[in-house]
């Protein structure tokens, strides 16, 4: 009776159906927000801007990343933080709380596994900015397992490489304070682009030795391996340099040049990087210039048009791009043109996060 009890109590849990994305709205994005109030949450948003659901935050967020199968997130907070939350997107229940070492910070991103079984964090060691990329057991409970170095200082964003499970990794090279972010070596950068095994051990890294104040930030990739990573310029801004690289494994780094009219529009800083459907174009946002600019995958300019308070970015599945502002706006932006997809009493946040 107890072996047929147990057989039956297998039978009936493996009968119980996996909850998926469906079950969530099949959200297209993962957004933070600042609310009037003042809080703080999560957001998922449809294809067309619609928003579909939201989970509150205990603070200001940054990016998110989303799990490859079950509707689950991680947000993380601003950088440099030391909450990261996973939520369940159907229930809105947070079911962990990551922190980091003593001592350690958040660094504002992560990436899954390919089977999403393993989460790889960004982090810094406080004192130095030392880059670390923490490993995360996601099938049980996001126990932390281990750790390895980023190859770098201050990595930022970390992207899994499309078919497989190695990283690349933005290390944007500045060391900062840990209380209030002051940049303390911006005369001794080395920022770079690593890719590293999911053990750690590095694969190829990528550096602008011409550039060295250009800090690697954020990345964007097409599924077939073309990294795009956007940079912010800590040098003499009347100086301006490319904002934007692509780079594919064993290849040179392609920058992209604005025009000479556009050379200083994005006053040395991009936010945010995606690839439209189909990977011919990808584009940069800026808050600080108000524009986003795209490329060929050449890196020839194509198109830009001004928006104040721009960041958020990611690729739309009728073509072109969707962005969203501090304003509350959700825009699809295609050729140079805006189309309001919707808006709200929202101020997002940096990053628009493509399922």
């Amino acid at each position: 009776m107890k072996r047929r009890a147990f057989l039956a109590s297998l039978a009936a849990a493996t009968a119980v159906p996996r909850l998926s994305w469906a079950d969530a709205g099949s959200p297209a994005y993962l957004a933070a927000a600042q609310e009037p109030s003042g809080a703080h949450a999560l957001y998922g948003l449809s294809a067309t801007g619609a928003r579909l659901f939201s989970q509150p935050m205990p603070a200001r967020g940054h990016a998110a990343t989303a799990h490859p199968t079950r509707p689950e997130a991680v947000a993380f907070a601003r950088r440099p933080g030391t909450f990261a939350l996973v939520i369940d997107c159907v229930t809105g229940a947070t079911t962990a709380r990551l922190t980091p070492p003593e001592g350690r910070q958040f660094n504002g991103h992560g990436a899954y596994s390919l089977d999403g079984a393993v989460l790889y964090t960004s982090e810094v060691v406080a004192e130095g900015s030392a880059g670390r990329i923490g490993i995360w057991d996601a099938a049980r409970g996001y126990r932390r397992v281990g750790e390895f170095a980023s190859n770098g200082i201050g990595p930022h964003e970390i992207r899994r490489l499309p078919g497989s499970d190695d990283l690349v990794i933005a290390n944007g090279g500045i060391e900062t304070d840990p209380s209030d972010r002051t940049p303390l070596n911006l005369d001794r950068m080395r920022p770079n682009l690593s890719y590293l095994s999911p053990e750690g051990a590095v694969l190829e890294v990528v550096e602008l030795p011409e550039m060295a104040q250009n800090s690697i930030r954020h990345l964007a990739l097409k599924s077939d391996g073309l990294v795009a990573f956007a940079m912010q310029w800590q040098g003499d801004l009347a100086e301006p340099v490319p904002l934007l690289g692509l780079h594919r494994r064993g290849g040179a780094v392609v920058l992209a040049e604005p025009k000479d009219s556009e050379m200083f529009a994005m006053k040395g800083y991009a936010g945010s990087v995606a690839f439209a459907p189909g990977g011919g174009e990808v584009a940069i946002t800026s808050p600080r210039g108000g524009r986003i600019e795209a490329y060929s995958v050449e890196g020839a300019p194509l198109w830009s048009v001004a928006r104040a308070d721009v960041c958020g970015l990611g690729p739309c599945a009728a073509g072109g791009f969707v962005a969203t502002d501090g304003q509350g706006a959700v825009m699809r932006v295609q050729a140079g043109v805006l189309e309001p997809l919707g808006t709200a009493p929202l101020a997002w946040d940096n990053h628009l996060i493509a399922l």
